[in-house]
Protein backbone atom coordinates (compact mmCIF):
# COMPACT_ATOMS: atom_id res chain seq x y z
CA UNK A 1 0.00 0.00 0.00
CA UNK A 2 1.36 3.42 -0.94
CA UNK A 3 0.54 5.97 1.77
CA UNK A 4 1.33 9.66 1.40
CA UNK A 5 1.14 12.69 3.67
CA UNK A 6 1.01 16.19 2.22
CA UNK A 7 0.27 19.62 3.64
CA UNK A 8 -1.34 21.07 0.52
CA UNK A 9 -1.89 24.63 1.84
CA UNK A 10 -5.44 24.91 0.40
CA UNK A 11 -7.18 21.95 -1.21
CA UNK A 12 -9.49 24.15 -3.29
CA UNK A 13 -6.55 25.98 -4.85
CA UNK A 14 -4.71 22.74 -5.66
CA UNK A 15 -7.46 20.12 -6.19
CA UNK A 16 -6.50 19.36 -9.80
CA UNK A 17 -2.84 19.27 -8.87
CA UNK A 18 -3.52 16.83 -6.01
CA UNK A 19 -5.57 14.49 -8.18
CA UNK A 20 -2.86 14.56 -10.87
CA UNK A 21 -0.36 13.61 -8.16
CA UNK A 22 -2.54 10.71 -6.99
CA UNK A 23 -2.73 9.31 -10.50
CA UNK A 24 0.91 9.96 -11.38
CA UNK A 25 2.24 8.20 -8.29
CA UNK A 26 -0.43 5.48 -8.09
CA UNK A 27 -1.34 6.48 -4.51
CA UNK A 28 -3.58 4.28 -2.36
CA UNK A 29 -4.07 6.62 0.60
CA UNK A 30 -3.33 10.33 0.93
CA UNK A 31 -3.45 12.14 4.27
CA UNK A 32 -3.97 15.85 3.62
CA UNK A 33 -3.26 18.73 5.99
CA UNK A 34 -4.24 22.40 5.86
CA UNK A 35 -7.22 22.03 3.54
CA UNK A 36 -8.34 25.53 4.57
CA UNK A 37 -12.04 24.98 3.94
CA UNK A 38 -15.26 23.78 5.50
CA UNK A 39 -16.81 20.40 4.71
CA UNK A 40 -19.29 22.15 2.41
CA UNK A 41 -16.48 23.84 0.46
CA UNK A 42 -14.37 20.72 -0.03
CA UNK A 43 -14.05 19.66 -3.73
CA UNK A 44 -15.50 16.18 -3.15
CA UNK A 45 -16.47 15.43 -6.74
CA UNK A 46 -12.98 15.98 -8.11
CA UNK A 47 -11.70 13.11 -5.95
CA UNK A 48 -14.74 10.89 -6.43
CA UNK A 49 -14.34 11.16 -10.19
CA UNK A 50 -10.77 9.86 -9.82
CA UNK A 51 -12.02 6.82 -7.86
CA UNK A 52 -11.22 7.94 -4.32
CA UNK A 53 -13.34 8.13 -1.18
CA UNK A 54 -12.80 11.11 1.09
CA UNK A 55 -13.22 11.93 4.78
CA UNK A 56 -12.73 15.59 5.71
CA UNK A 57 -12.76 17.63 8.90
CA UNK A 58 -12.93 21.38 8.33
CA UNK A 59 -14.92 24.17 9.92
CA UNK A 60 -13.35 27.39 8.64
CA UNK A 61 -10.71 28.82 6.32
CA UNK A 62 -8.03 27.68 8.76
CA UNK A 63 -6.52 24.24 9.44
CA UNK A 64 -8.52 21.31 8.02
CA UNK A 65 -7.48 17.69 7.49
CA UNK A 66 -8.61 14.92 5.17
CA UNK A 67 -8.01 11.30 4.20
CA UNK A 68 -8.34 10.27 0.55
CA UNK A 69 -8.46 6.52 -0.15
CA UNK A 70 -9.08 4.09 -2.98
CA UNK A 71 -8.76 1.00 -0.72
CA UNK A 72 -11.75 1.64 1.53
CA UNK A 73 -12.51 4.24 4.16
CA UNK A 74 -14.42 3.28 7.32
CA UNK A 75 -14.70 4.06 11.03
CA UNK A 76 -14.01 7.77 10.66
CA UNK A 77 -13.07 9.76 13.78
CA UNK A 78 -12.86 13.54 13.54
CA UNK A 79 -10.56 14.03 16.51
CA UNK A 80 -8.35 11.74 18.53
CA UNK A 81 -9.42 10.86 22.09
CA UNK A 82 -8.19 13.54 24.47
CA UNK A 83 -7.45 16.07 21.74
CA UNK A 84 -7.21 19.47 23.47
CA UNK A 85 -8.80 22.68 22.24
CA UNK A 86 -7.55 26.24 22.05
CA UNK A 87 -8.60 29.80 22.68
CA UNK A 88 -6.06 32.55 23.37
CA UNK A 89 -8.15 33.57 26.38
CA UNK A 90 -7.93 30.73 28.94
CA UNK A 91 -11.25 31.83 30.43
CA UNK A 92 -13.09 31.13 27.18
CA UNK A 93 -14.20 27.68 26.00
CA UNK A 94 -11.26 25.86 24.42
CA UNK A 95 -12.36 24.91 20.91
CA UNK A 96 -11.17 21.63 19.40
CA UNK A 97 -9.79 22.60 16.01
CA UNK A 98 -9.81 20.65 12.72
CA UNK A 99 -6.38 19.12 13.16
CA UNK A 100 -6.91 15.34 13.27
CA UNK A 101 -8.95 12.78 11.39
CA UNK A 102 -8.69 9.01 11.50
CA UNK A 103 -10.06 6.24 9.29
CA UNK A 104 -9.39 2.61 8.43
CA UNK A 105 -8.14 2.14 4.88
CA UNK A 106 -7.37 -1.31 3.54
CA UNK A 107 -6.81 -2.70 7.01
CA UNK A 108 -4.56 0.16 8.15
CA UNK A 109 -5.66 2.79 10.65
CA UNK A 110 -4.63 6.18 9.25
CA UNK A 111 -4.46 9.41 11.25
CA UNK A 112 -4.00 12.62 9.24
CA UNK A 113 -2.51 15.18 11.63
CA UNK A 114 -1.80 18.90 11.51
CA UNK A 115 -0.05 19.83 14.74
CA UNK A 116 -0.36 23.40 16.02
CA UNK A 117 2.38 25.74 14.84
CA UNK A 118 3.16 27.23 18.24
CA UNK A 119 3.71 30.71 16.78
CA UNK A 120 6.18 32.05 19.35
CA UNK A 121 7.66 30.56 22.51
CA UNK A 122 5.86 33.07 24.76
CA UNK A 123 2.54 32.65 22.93
CA UNK A 124 -0.29 30.56 24.48
CA UNK A 125 -0.33 28.67 21.18
CA UNK A 126 3.09 27.22 22.06
CA UNK A 127 1.74 25.64 25.26
CA UNK A 128 -1.26 24.41 23.27
CA UNK A 129 1.11 22.78 20.78
CA UNK A 130 2.92 20.92 23.56
CA UNK A 131 -0.35 19.73 25.15
CA UNK A 132 -1.70 18.65 21.76
CA UNK A 133 1.31 16.49 20.97
CA UNK A 134 1.59 15.14 24.50
CA UNK A 135 -2.06 14.03 24.38
CA UNK A 136 -1.50 12.50 20.95
CA UNK A 137 1.32 10.41 22.42
CA UNK A 138 -0.88 9.38 25.33
CA UNK A 139 -3.57 8.25 22.89
CA UNK A 140 -1.09 6.32 20.75
CA UNK A 141 0.42 4.58 23.77
CA UNK A 142 -2.96 3.56 25.18
CA UNK A 143 -4.07 2.33 21.77
CA UNK A 144 -0.96 0.18 21.39
CA UNK A 145 -1.39 -1.25 24.88
CA UNK A 146 -4.88 -2.34 23.85
CA UNK A 147 -3.69 -3.92 20.61
CA UNK A 148 0.10 -4.28 20.17
CA UNK A 149 -0.33 -5.86 16.71
CA UNK A 150 -2.41 -3.06 15.22
CA UNK A 151 -1.33 -1.49 11.93
CA UNK A 152 -1.67 2.25 12.45
CA UNK A 153 0.16 5.24 11.03
CA UNK A 154 0.14 8.78 12.44
CA UNK A 155 1.25 11.04 9.64
CA UNK A 156 1.28 14.65 8.58
CA UNK A 157 2.72 18.01 9.53
CA UNK A 158 4.10 17.80 13.06
CA UNK A 159 5.59 21.32 13.00
CA UNK A 160 8.73 20.10 14.78
CA UNK A 161 12.27 19.57 13.51
CA UNK A 162 13.45 16.83 15.90
CA UNK A 163 17.18 17.14 15.06
CA UNK A 164 19.48 20.08 14.32
CA UNK A 165 20.11 18.57 10.87
CA UNK A 166 16.37 18.92 10.15
CA UNK A 167 16.75 22.67 9.55
CA UNK A 168 18.95 24.49 7.07
CA UNK A 169 20.69 26.57 9.75
CA UNK A 170 20.11 25.85 13.44
CA UNK A 171 21.57 29.25 14.42
CA UNK A 172 18.80 30.96 12.43
CA UNK A 173 16.22 29.29 14.69
CA UNK A 174 17.72 30.44 17.97
CA UNK A 175 14.82 31.64 20.13
CA UNK A 176 12.22 30.35 17.67
CA UNK A 177 9.69 27.51 17.77
CA UNK A 178 10.00 24.12 16.02
CA UNK A 179 13.46 23.35 17.45
CA UNK A 180 13.06 23.96 21.20
CA UNK A 181 13.90 21.27 23.71
CA UNK A 182 10.30 21.06 24.94
CA UNK A 183 8.98 20.47 21.41
CA UNK A 184 11.60 17.83 20.75
CA UNK A 185 10.77 16.12 24.01
CA UNK A 186 7.08 15.75 23.10
CA UNK A 187 8.04 14.46 19.65
CA UNK A 188 10.36 11.93 21.26
CA UNK A 189 7.42 11.04 23.50
CA UNK A 190 5.65 9.71 20.41
CA UNK A 191 8.57 7.36 19.83
CA UNK A 192 8.59 6.40 23.51
CA UNK A 193 4.88 5.59 23.13
CA UNK A 194 5.90 2.80 20.77
CA UNK A 195 5.73 4.47 17.35
CA UNK A 196 8.47 4.14 14.74
CA UNK A 197 9.57 7.00 12.50
CA UNK A 198 9.70 5.23 9.14
CA UNK A 199 10.40 8.18 6.84
CA UNK A 200 13.86 9.36 7.93
CA UNK A 201 15.76 6.07 7.44
CA UNK A 202 14.11 5.43 4.07
CA UNK A 203 14.38 8.86 2.43
CA UNK A 204 17.51 10.46 1.03
CA UNK A 205 15.94 13.91 0.83
CA UNK A 206 16.78 16.19 3.75
CA UNK A 207 13.77 18.50 3.96
CA UNK A 208 9.98 18.45 3.48
CA UNK A 209 9.12 22.17 3.83
CA UNK A 210 10.49 25.42 2.41
CA UNK A 211 9.03 28.82 3.31
CA UNK A 212 7.71 30.87 0.40
CA UNK A 213 9.56 33.93 1.69
CA UNK A 214 13.22 34.58 1.03
CA UNK A 215 13.47 32.14 -1.91
CA UNK A 216 14.03 29.37 0.64
CA UNK A 217 13.38 26.57 -1.83
CA UNK A 218 15.69 27.96 -4.47
CA UNK A 219 18.41 28.35 -1.83
CA UNK A 220 17.89 24.89 -0.36
CA UNK A 221 16.90 26.40 3.00
CA UNK A 222 14.25 24.00 4.25
CA UNK A 223 13.03 22.01 7.22
CA UNK A 224 12.02 18.41 7.88
CA UNK A 225 8.73 18.68 9.78
CA UNK A 226 6.48 16.16 7.95
CA UNK A 227 6.63 12.53 9.10
CA UNK A 228 5.02 9.11 9.14
CA UNK A 229 5.09 7.43 12.56
CA UNK A 230 3.90 3.82 12.38
CA UNK A 231 3.12 1.15 14.93
CA UNK A 232 5.72 -1.67 14.96
CA UNK A 233 3.47 -4.10 13.09
CA UNK A 234 3.14 -1.61 10.22
CA UNK A 235 6.64 -0.13 10.41
CA UNK A 236 8.21 -3.49 9.60
CA UNK A 237 6.34 -3.42 6.28
CA UNK A 238 7.83 -0.05 5.24
CA UNK A 239 9.99 -0.90 2.25
CA UNK A 240 10.76 2.37 0.46
CA UNK A 241 10.05 6.09 0.71
CA UNK A 242 10.82 9.42 -0.90
CA UNK A 243 9.99 13.11 -0.64
CA UNK A 244 8.64 14.44 -3.93
CA UNK A 245 10.90 17.47 -4.32
CA UNK A 246 9.81 17.96 -7.92
CA UNK A 247 6.23 18.56 -6.77
CA UNK A 248 7.46 21.37 -4.50
CA UNK A 249 9.47 22.85 -7.38
CA UNK A 250 6.46 23.23 -9.67
CA UNK A 251 4.65 26.49 -10.34
CA UNK A 252 1.89 27.17 -7.80
CA UNK A 253 3.14 24.46 -5.43
CA UNK A 254 2.40 24.10 -1.75
CA UNK A 255 5.25 25.07 0.56
CA UNK A 256 5.39 21.39 1.66
CA UNK A 257 6.43 18.41 -0.45
CA UNK A 258 4.53 15.10 -0.36
CA UNK A 259 6.10 12.31 1.71
CA UNK A 260 5.55 8.91 0.05
CA UNK A 261 5.98 5.54 1.80
CA UNK A 262 5.40 2.06 0.40
CA UNK A 263 4.24 -0.58 2.89
CA UNK A 264 4.56 -4.09 1.50
CA UNK A 265 3.23 -7.30 3.04
CA UNK A 266 6.00 -9.89 3.29
CA UNK A 267 5.20 -13.57 2.78
CA UNK A 268 5.03 -15.62 5.97
CA UNK A 269 7.29 -18.55 5.17
CA UNK A 270 6.41 -20.25 8.45
CA UNK A 271 2.79 -20.46 7.29
CA UNK A 272 3.91 -21.77 3.88
CA UNK A 273 5.88 -24.55 5.50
Amino acid sequence: MRIVNWNVNSVRTRADRIVDFLVRHDVDVLAIQETKCTDEQFPWERFHEAGYEVAHEGRSQWNGVAIVSRVGLTDVEKQFPGQPGFDKDPDNPQVVESRAIGATCGGVRVWSLYAPNGREIADPHYDYKLRWLYNLGFHAENSLLGDPQQKTVYLGDFNIAPLDEDVWNIAFFDGKTHVTEAERVVFEGLIDAGLVEVTRPLTRERFTYWDYQGLRFQKGEGMRIDFQLATPALAKLAESAFVDIEERAGKGASDHAPVVVDYVEKPNFDEVR
